[in-house]
């Protein structure tokens, strides 16, 4: 059992780390960081959101996205309408945005592809639903843990 946890939790730490350090690396450039790149793949993907979808999309905390948000719009990538509550705003991507937005979604197309070239696409549901039980399970673990 111990093998298990350990191989386990090497490899999701390993991913997670992985994907954090691509989205850096590819966003040197624009000075952007890994939950920019999110922020802005999920804006040019869904249209208008709000920081609170964008939270839920992300699976980031307020702080972190309102941070995330705040960076944006200071250096052009972003606007927000004035008119609502700052959490609740609608959010829209400028033209840079838009540009850099694109950029991002092609790049995680082509990372995608290549990383399920090893992958029949039976194996790649498979490894999906599987990991969609385990991440609900452990949530509900989580949740109870908390009561």
């Amino acid at each position: 059992m111990q093998r298990r946890f350990e191989t386990f939790t090497v490899l999701i730490n390993r991913i997670s780390r992985d994907i954090r350090k691509i989205k850096n690396q590819e966003m040197a450039s624009y000075h952007l960081r890994s939950a920019h790149v999110s922020c802005l793949y999920y804006m040019y993907s869904l249209g208008s959101v709000t920081s609170a979808e964008l939270c839920e999309h992300c699976e980031e905390d307020k702080a972190t996205i309102s941070r995330a948000v705040d960076y944006l719009e200071t250096n052009g990538f972003l606007r927000r309408d004035v008119d609502a509550k700052r959490y609740k705003s609608p959010l829209h991507l400028t033209e840079k945005g838009r540009a850099v937005g694109k950029q991002i979604a092609e790049r995680i197309r082509s990372i995608l592809d290549a990383v399920s070239h090893t992958l029949t696409e039976e194996e790649r549901a498979a490894f999906y639903r599987s990991l969609s039980a385990i991440s609900r399970s452990l949530d509900a673990i989580a949740q109870n843990s908390e009561a």
